[in-house]
């Protein structure tokens, strides 16, 4: 199963990330890098894989495109949430997989022609409809999405664990690639993750904290 590393961007530095309550979010000054200039810290961690959620871009405040294209270049794929809102607001550039967020991509999501749908997920409902995930994820097979990821907001950061009978349903429902995020905190909860059938796992908290083996991170997958 791969293993994703997680960066929130806010005022052009990577934050630590807790229950998508953004106004919160400070600079990550703790665990795997020393610095929390994002293409230092990609360096310092040297993963394989990032996911980067571009927190101004989503609450159209700013943009970090050109920092996300230099990060992108130092892995070997970069899958980015820059809040994109219609088809053609994309960003192109090297490695770089475009991530639609229910969260921003409007009502009609079938319009959109590829990339990764992200369900974005607070208190068990997705944002903003309020549906159940399931039953969005049933209707997305029917979309032209090439994946997608779970994002459980409520738990990011949290190391809360994971709703191991829920990952069945969800991966029953979906029948292209899958992927999780938000609240895993141990090897169990990655290990469930695969066992339920996903092809991935976003983590970031547990990587800083010493719960998931930097190697796994660097290698991008479980060892």
């Amino acid at each position: 199963m791969k293993l994703i590393l997680a960066m929130d961007l806010k005022n052009n530095l990577v934050v630590h990330g807790k229950s998508g309550q953004r106004e919160g979010y400070k600079p990550l000054d703790w665990g795997c890098s020393p610095t929390a200039e994002p293409q230092g810290f990609v360096r310092a961690i040297r993963p394989k894989s990032i996911y980067i959620a571009d927190l101004d871009r989503i609450e159209r405040t700013g943009s970090h495109d050109t920092i996300v294209r230099q990060c992108a270049r130092d892995v070997s794929a970069c899958y980015v949430d820059r809040g994109c809102r219609a088809p053609d607001d994309q960003l192109d550039g090297y490695h770089i997989k475009n991530i639609v967020g229910t969260e921003t991509g409007g009502d009609d999501l079938a319009q959109y022609p590829g990339g990764l749908l992200s369900l974005d997920i607070k208190n068990g409902r997705v944002i903003p409809s309020g549906r159940d995930p399931v039953d969005v994820l049933r209707q997305a097979n029917g979309w032209k999405f090439e994946g997608c990821i779970i994002l459980n907001i409520t738990a990011v950061g949290t190391e809360s664990g994971i709703d191991r009978q829920r990952l069945d349903a969800m991966r029953s429902a979906y029948h292209r690639k899958l992927y999780y995020g938000g609240g895993v905190s141990t090897i169990a909860d990655l290990e469930a993750i695969e066992s339920a059938g996903f092809d991935g796992a976003i983590i970031a908290t547990a990587l800083h904290h010493g719960t998931v083996p930097i190697a796994w991170i660097r290698r991008g997958r479980m060892c």
